[in-house]
Formats: structure tokens, sequence, C-alpha cells
């Protein structure tokens, strides 16, 4: 790479600060992932190398701190890292707002972004991998959704190894690392850390974070250059399993005890979640579903120019 400003490669500071934002706003909400929002945004590759440059090379270009900063494209890792801690600043109360007046609607916006996600990574990939690792990434899907939430709140160690763990899910496409988060217990307590900004709980939280892209990312390059093909295919289907959880009309309070069919116990029609008690806002979830898919379509080709 030339000497010249990383960020010149081929995105600008603009366009790669709004991808940063919307990787963000992807990671408040369990079941999206903001390496989805990465890939379909066309900055994946380039992420995964510049956090994979990181390594006993690092310790040596110390004392030369310019060839220190393009080798590993900090240019273009900062101005991502601005955009998702906006993305996550501004958007928190968002969320959380919509979650409590009108979940489905976000829910459905959501749905959209991942099935639309999911058909243009899958549609992309070999169809014998596809049917393979794809129906591979399915099994595990649906494994991961059924294992049981547990309660890891008030350990800071704990907080330290779950931001690790959530990490590598934020960085694969289609696994979602506040889901990872709600299912130790954590999720709630991120999202009022970062509404009351609690120093020290988020600075845990990025160490732990940190720490994991720096042992993973590496690892992930490897597999992607050896097998990117299926490995892609088996996250297109382990993608497509988060449908089950962004589902908007899902059972809530005293109406979340799952039967023998587990989590799919939970899942609800629009008719039968509003006679439970709450609003379908059956029209807006459908507006919403509908725009989340258009904003990804729209995204993937901003991405393309």
């Amino acid at each position: 790479m030339s000497k010249t400003d990383d960020l010149s490669q081929s995105d600008s500071t603009r366009s790669v600060f709004l991808r940063g934002v919307l990787m963000g706003v992807a990671e408040l909400v369990p079941g999206v992932s903001g390496g989805t929002i990465a890939f379909i945004s066309g900055v994946y590759y380039r992420l995964i190398g510049a956090l994979a440059s990181f390594g006993p090379v690092s310790l040596t270009l110390l004392r030369q701190p310019t060839r220190f900063w393009h080798h590993h494209q900090l240019s273009f890792l900062m101005v991502l890292a601005a955009g998702m801690g906006v993305g996550i600043l501004v958007f928190a109360r968002v969320i959380g707002f919509m979650l409590e007046v009108a979940a489905p609607v976000l829910w459905a916006f959501f749905f959209g972004v991942i099935a639309v996600s999911v058909y243009q990574i899958g549609v992309e990939r070999h169809l014998r991998n596809l049917a393979v690792f794809g129906s591979a990434g399915v099994v595990l899907g649906f494994a991961f959704l059924s294992l049981p939430p547990q309660d890891f709140s008030g350990s800071l160690v704990a907080l330290f190894f779950a931001g690790m763990v959530a990490v590598c899910a934020w960085i694969l496409p289609g696994i979602s690392g506040s889901f990872v988060l709600l299912l130790l217990g954590l999720y709630t307590d991120v999202i009022a850390a970062v509404n009351s900004v609690d120093l020290l709980f988020l600075a845990v939280l990025a160490c732990g974070c940190a720490s994991g892209l720096l042992l993973f990312t590496r690892v992930l390059g490897w597999l992607l250059n050896r097998y990117h093909d299926a490995l892609l295919a088996l996250l297109t289907g382990f993608m497509a399993t988060a449908l089950v959880k962004l589902w908007p009309w899902q059972a809530y309070g005293g109406d979340q005890e799952p039967n023998s069919n587990g989590f799919l116990s939970y899942l609800r029609w629009p008719h039968d979640y509003a006679l439970s008690g709450a609003e379908a806002f059956l029209l807006l979830a459908v507006l919403a579903g509908c725009m989340g898919g258009l904003s990804v379509w729209l995204l993937s080709k901003f991405a393309q120019r």
C-alpha cells in the first residue's frame, strides 16, 4: 500500500463513517450482526485484513509510526470505530424506546434486513456448497438459538470474557454479538451502561472485545483465504436462522412459556399476538420490513459504486 492516507484506498471518510454508524445500530439489536452490515456495504474484507494485520510484526513497526499507521490502516479503523460509537450512543435510546412501544415494527425492519442479506449472500455461493455447508449452518444456527440463557451479570471478569465472545460473533456475518450478550444475561446491562455512560463497565467490555478481535481475526482471515465460498455458505445458513429470532410477533411477559417446540413456541401470528393484549402494528411492520429489505439493496448498490 502506498503511504498516502489509507482511507483513499477505496472509500471516503464520510462513507466509511456511515458504514460504521449502520454497523453500530445493527449491533444494538439481538439477531442482527454488524459483520453482516460490513459485508453487504463492501468493507468486510478490508476490515478483516486491517484487524488481522496486528501481530508480532506490529512490535517491529512501533519505531516507525508512519509505517505502523498505514500498515494497520488505522485511519480506516478509527473512522469506522467512530461511526460505530456514534451509532451506538445516538440510537441506543431509540432502539430502547422502539422495543418498549412498538417492538414488532423494529423487529420487522431488521427481519427485512436479514432476509434480503441472506438472499444476496446466498445467491452468490456455489450451489453444492450452499446445499452442504448452508444446511450445516442452519443446523448450527438452530442449536445456537436453543441454548438456554445464562446470567453472568455483576462480574467484571465475566464481562471481559463475554466481550471476547460477543466480538467474535460481531465480526461474523449472520451471528449477532448482541444475541450472545442476551444469552449471557448481559444485554440489558450493556444497554443501560451505554445510556448512562458507565465508563468502567464499558472499558472492561472494550478490553474484552479488543482481545477477542486480536485472537480471532487472524484465524478468520486464514479461513476466508482458503475456504471462502464454503465458509460464506455456512454463514448464510447460520444467518437464515436469525430470521426466527427476528420474527416481529413473539410471546412476551406472562405469555413466554415454552412448550415442546422449544424456541419456536414463542412465535405468534399477528392476530394471536394482538389477542395476548399487545398491539401488532401489522401495517407498520410490513412497511418496516419492506424498508429494511430496500435499505440493504440500496446499501449493496452503493457499495458497488
